[in-house]
């Protein structure tokens, strides 16, 4: 197992994420303990030290099972990470009652890692609203050692981890952001990266293989790979290229099956970063992945000044990529609950003002329609 250096520890870089533990009869309520208690022996057994769970993965049984299958092992042989479940505005006033039951499902007495739960659109205000008290009961139990290194995990743009690190920067340890070599661009994870390095903050991965969307490629695309790599199977390629971000720390990966354990495990068993010609083929292939799908906006402005609706056109855009590459998901809805009702892609009129000056010459009305329909599902 590689290790990787932090504050004078020596972390596992590969993680288990324990969001898609193996379940019975495709409930993800109802976990496989046993087959999730015999992951969990496999890694310990193979050097992975680093182990993540959240308040609501799994209806809230994660941590429960997790806690459980670690409880056997000595409480300096694991790291264990826990997040507050702000994702829920319904939860931010309840920091202090979450937390002590959190420790109480994982049966520790303290957390060797706590974050701050996805900070997006939808809950940056809160998070950054003293009334709560988030961040100064976080703070408190950190120096009670209740937490001992604290940060936060990020599936918001830009500019909201920059106004979350400009209030709270100075004492985030570490950032957890999805970052794999399809997001490096499309969901400008390399600018977040670097957003982080700025703050000297080193780099936790969720989401390495994009929900699993790069495990396989299409056989070309694999053909590509394997004249560069004849050895290497194609889901590795994607931990090489983390293997290769200086910054990057732990990649944790939400292995469901013994199987991808592994084969994961296998992996990290030594570093082998991409050279410049393999990197710039795996972003190459990534590029070409996006642009089957997505549409090419250069996000120039041109159509908002002609827009009756003042709609944030290239904004909107951006998240129609993400909500069709992904066929869904989370992303786009929770940012959509951060916008103002009249300036969502419902409240397109089909003018087609904007079109006229698109110079990609995109349909845009075609695609706020589309993208309505898909949110209202």
């Amino acid at each position: 197992m590689i290790y990787k250096d932090f504050q004078g520890m020596k972390l596992s870089a590969l993680g288990m994420g324990a969001m898609r533990l193996p379940v019975m009869d495709g409930d993800d309520a109802r976990i496989d303990e046993q087959a999730a208690a015999a992951m969990v022996d496999y890694a310990m057994a193979h050097g992975v030290n680093y182990y993540d769970t959240a308040w609501g993965y799994h209806n809230g049984n994660s941590e429960l099972v997790m806690g459980k299958a670690l409880g056997k092992y000595p409480r300096d042989r694991y790291c264990l990470a826990d997040k507050f479940p702000g994702y829920d505005l319904s939860n931010m006033g309840k920091v202090e009652e979450i937390f002590e039951r959190q420790l109480e499902k994982c049966g520790v007495s303290y957390f060797d890692f706590y974050l701050f739960h996805n900070v997006c659109e939808m809950n940056i205000d809160a998070y950054l609203d003293p009334k709560y008290g988030i961040y100064d009961y976080l703070m408190k139990q950190k120096k009670a050692g209740r937490i001992r290194h604290l940060g936060f995990s990020a599936h918001g743009g830009y500019d909201v981890m920059k106004r979350f690190l400009e209030a709270y920067g100075k004492d985030m340890e570490f950032c957890q952001i999805q970052l794999n070599y399809l997001d490096w661009a499309f969901q400008d994870a390399k600018k977040k990266t670097e957003l982080l390095g700025e703050y000297g903050i080193p780099v936790w991965v969720m989401e390495p293989l994009r929900g699993g969307k790069l495990a396989s490629l299409a056989p070309a695309d694999e053909e590509t790979l394997k004249k560069l790599r004849p050895e290497e199977e194609i889901p590795a390629w994607a931990f090489r290229f983390l293997q290769s971000i200086p910054s990057v720390t732990v990649t944790l990966s939400g292995m469901s099956n013994m199987e991808q354990m592994q084969a994961n495990i296998q992996t990290y068993e030594e570093e082998k970063p991409l050279n410049p010609k393999e990197m710039e083929t795996l972003l190459s292939i990534a590029d070409s992945m996006v642009g089957k799908i997505a549409l090419p906006c250069t996000a120039c402005h041109y159509c908002v000044s002609h827009c009756p609706q003042g709609l944030d056109i290239p904004g909107l855009l951006s998240l129609y990529n993400e909500h069709c590459f992904t066929e869904g998901g989370f992303i786009a809805p929770m940012a959509m609950m951060a916008i103002p009702e009249d300036k969502r892609p419902g409240s397109c009129v089909g003018c087609r003002s904007c079109e006229a000056v698109c110079p990609q010459q995109i349909k845009i009305s075609e695609a706020m329609a589309d993208f309505a329909q898909k949110l209202n599902g």
